[in-house]
């Protein structure tokens, strides 16, 4: 009858005192005589002089475990006929096997309510009174999870309405095969950024490779690629680039002006016939190119300034705004060319520093700089007007220009990945010597981060 007092020895084993106390009221409650025990030593300690009718007994105990207090209880004549239903909050398969196995009557998983208790409990004594009828068999899987953790699993899903940015390319000079270059990637500049159906592309290094084949599938649109100078590793993956030889793409290209060959005879030079079997004119996509004049430039949602850098050429870094998040992107910048000391000598007054106030400006406040630091200190005394920055004077650029958050780019390609290690934690040292420990990463090929909707 439903509410009627039960009677019964139960020994509660349980060393969380919230869940013993909890089971015990609710089983003194029914009427049953309950003793509990702390660990599983004590446990074992009781059953074997108490002898109760049942044990409800947690797996994972200090001192001994609960399996192998089962394993103990159905090894001795005295206590193989105390009836076990285990508690845990471990729900797997080979936990409910191994405890059938060792003679429990059922498995109760953790976490559990009234009821479930009740309903374990008053079946095993239900059975018991009944001798012939055997035991429950031990679930084939995991039983269903307990109340209040029911219905479908929640399964967030990635929001990319705010669009995102995604390095194709993160090396410097020339690109680099082999494992001790595995974890950073060897592919040469390249980055995209996207929100929605609005895109840019920035460089054309070797990655631009792996982007386009990624494009092609998508189908024939506009893409705007912005070059930030024209020296091999920003330009030798174009003749790879499969959306410019499907028809129905129009791949525009842009870069600065101001020396040299324009954008489109370098690239009619790169695919002469000496070099490659591929001729510009052999392209089926629609090409265009253009200088860039309007600053910023708008591509649909997508705001993107840019401004001269340090570097031989006319080279130029990017700032991209998606939403509210500015990304800046600066791979080629020689900063304090020819200063080799200690950062912390500079002061945001010095007369050194009037030459890069543009670039300080430019970057100033960005929630992300994407910027290189290609070489060490030590490298950087052998090559200054390479057009590259040393470690100090990149970090002393972070400082200078308060960004937010620092990812090292276009490694050098001598640089394996236990190197660029080394040189990392030395930058997180360096940062904090200048009292400015922002988050500091090193880029890889494939990073990618997707931007909070806005």
């Amino acid at each position: 009858m439903a509410g009627a007092q039960a009677s019964g020895r139960i020994l509660v084993a349980d060393d969380t005192p919230e869940i013993a106390e909890f089971v015990r009221r609710v089983l003194s409650k029914k009427g049953y005589e309950i003793t509990q025990a702390n660990d599983g030593e004590e446990a074992l300690r009781l059953a074997r002089a108490l002898k109760p009718d049942l044990m409800i007994l947690d797996i994972m105990m200090p001192k001994l475990h609960g399996m192998d207090v089962l394993r103990q209880l159905a090894s001795h004549e005295e206590t193989a006929s105390i009836g076990v239903i285990v508690c845990s909050a471990r729900n797997f398969k080979g936990d409910f096997d191994r405890a059938r196995e060792l003679g429990a009557f059922d498995y109760l998983v953790k976490p559990f309510e009234r009821q479930d208790v009740l309903e374990k409990v008053d079946a095993f004594f239900a059975r018991r009174a009944t001798t012939a009828v055997a035991p429950p068999a031990m679930p084939a899987r995991a039983p269903a999870p307990a109340s209040g953790a029911a219905g479908e699993a929640w399964s967030p899903q990635l929001d990319a309405t705010g669009g995102y940015w995604r390095l194709w390319g993160t090396r410097g000079s020339i690109a680099v095969p082999g494992a001790k270059f595995a974890r950073h990637g060897g592919n040469t500049s390249c980055l995209e950024v996207r929100r929605g159906s609005d895109l840019v592309v920035i460089d054309a290094g070797t990655g631009i490779r792996d982007l386009g084949m990624e494009l092609v599938k998508e189908g024939p649109r506009e893409i705007t690629v912005l070059i930030g100078h024209t020296h091999w590793d920003h330009i030798q993956g174009f003749p790879f680039f499969a959306p410019a030889y499907v028809k129905g793409f129009k791949v525009r290209l842009m870069g600065a002006s101001g020396f040299g060959k324009d954008l489109e005879s370098v690239f009619r030079g790169q695919l002469d016939r000496d070099y490659f079997p591929v001729e510009l004119d052999d392209m089926a996509a629609e090409l265009q190119f253009g200088t860039l004049s309007e600053n910023p430039l708008t591509i649909g949602g997508l705001k993107v300034f840019w401004e001269y850098t340090n570097h031989p050429g006319a080279t130029v870094g990017f700032r991209v705004e998606v939403g509210s998040v500015r990304i800046a992107y600066i791979t080629d910048n020689e900063f304090l060319q020819g200063y080799f000391g200690d950062p912390r000598d500079v002061k945001p007054d010095s007369t050194m520093l009037a030459p890069f106030r543009k670039i300080v400006e430019f970057i100033e406040g960005v929630d992300v700089l994407i910027s290189e630091a290609q070489y060490t200190n030590d490298e950087y005394v052998k090559k200054v007007g390479w057009g590259h920055t040393s470690l100090s004077n990149a970090c002393l650029l972070c400082k200078l220009a308060k960004v937010k958050r620092w990812i090292v780019t276009h490694h050098d390609p001598v640089h394996d990945d236990d190197k660029l290690q080394q040189k990392l934690n030395l930058t997180k040292q360096i940062l904090r010597m200048i009292e400015y420990p922002i988050e500091v990463g090193h880029a890889f090929d494939g990073m990618a981060e997707y931007l909070p909707p806005s």
